[in-house]
């Protein structure tokens, strides 16, 4: 895994325009992780200020030197178990669906999910008609012992293996999240522990994602592996593999994407709908999408799109905090405070029920 040893930012170029060692200064930043573990030292304030820096302008950053905490090998065993997975059978994967957005926890087909920006089921079911449904199929893992929601595991042998690598992984990225908020706290002068009762019971989310290839015409009419959305809780942690395709609106409404390059062992991060909420928008939840990848020569010479996969952590505050915005975002804003508060389990379950409105194993 590539290393950064200071907590000043690098830029990476779109992929369309020029070649990983140019600059742009529309890329994303690069953003180091390891100050924010050692707070006396002297790199650890400016880190964090550039990171809350990166929240407020793009919403997106990649982050390196996070490997104490999540060694990339274990994140290399995630991306092998996720694959090995998919690769079941559909009938044994639809023993194992998610019952809906309470739980959000199991597997979800082909088509069971439409990515939007749109808030509700109407608008999203408009999309669904209009554009198609995503073209991907995903896991979902909960913390373990949540009373009423259990994970939903394969019962074989390599399903043991499956659940032992999942939730050690989870757990690692639980303890990452918790560092990357003492950072925003820092960064925002609230104090680097001002989150970690909001953050302690680890109510997030794991999600393996698998687009299958896409045959020649596949993308025609506008269809896209994911369309256009932000992320609904606080903070996103993305690894990607190498095919490409997911793109990051430049602006939101400006109709501008940048190509977000894949980079082995480097995390994409971006903010969420809770976190511009609860920070009354200082911070941005930037849209962002998976679109056609490069095509590649198959068999008989025939292009397709090749799969891809993508492991994303979904970060929440826990289920039982009230979320409002946070002291020094709204005393001196025009209007006060933009958002009435909210309990976060049920902004989320809400917005995750507009996205899910398809029964139970249906497609």
């Amino acid at each position: 895994m590539a290393t950064t040893t200071t907590s000043t930012t690098t830029t990476i170029p779109h992929l369309s325009t020029a070649n990983s060692d140019s600059q742009a200064a529309s890329a994303l930043p690069i953003i180091p992780l390891e100050p924010l573990l050692n707070p006396s030292s002297p790199h650890c304030l400016k880190t964090a200020q550039t990171l809350l820096s990166a929240f407020r302008t793009s919403g997106f950053f990649y982050l390196t030197d996070y490997s104490s905490l999540i060694p990339y090998p274990h994140v290399q065993t995630v991306f092998a178990q996720s694959e090995k997975f998919f690769a079941r059978s559909q009938e044994q994967k639809d023993q194992l669906a998610c019952s809906g957005a309470d739980a959000n926890r199991g597997y979800l087909r082909m088509g069971r999910e439409k990515a939007s920006s749109a808030r509700t089921a109407e608008e999203i079911a408009k999309e669904r008609q209009g554009m198609g449904e995503d073209m991907k199929e995903t896991i979902e893992i909960g913390r373990e012992g949540e009373e009423g929601n259990l994970n939903r595991w394969p019962g074989d042998e390599d399903g043991v293996v499956f659940r032992e690598t999942m939730q050690g992984f989870f757990l690692k990225c639980k303890d990452m999240h918790a560092v990357l908020m003492r950072g925003i706290a820092l960064g925002m002068g609230l104090g680097a522990n001002f989150f970690d009762d909001y953050v302690s019971d680890g109510d997030n989310n794991l999600r393996l994602l698998h687009y299958p290839a896409v045959p020649p015409g596949g993308f025609d009419g506008g269809r896209m592996r994911t369309a256009a959305h932000s992320d609904y809780g606080s903070v996103t942690f993305l690894w990607q593999d190498q095919s490409g395709g997911l793109q990051v609106e430049k602006g939101n409404g400006s109709g501008e994407w940048i190509d977000v390059e894949p980079r082995e062992g480097y995390i994409v991060v971006n903010a969420g709908d809770v976190l511009a909420r609860w920070s009354n928008d200082l911070i941005r939840s930037t849209k962002h999408r998976v679109v056609q990848p490069p095509a590649r020569r198959g068999k008989e010479g025939v292009e397709d799109h090749p799969p891809r996969y993508s492991i994303a952590y979904f970060c929440n505050p826990n289920y039982d905090k009230w979320i409002e915005a946070l002291p020094g975002t709204w005393e001196n804003v025009p209007g006060g405070k933009k958002y009435e508060g909210v309990n976060s389990r049920d902004y989320l379950v809400g917005r995750l029920s507009a996205t899910y409105p398809v029964a139970d194993g249906g497609s």
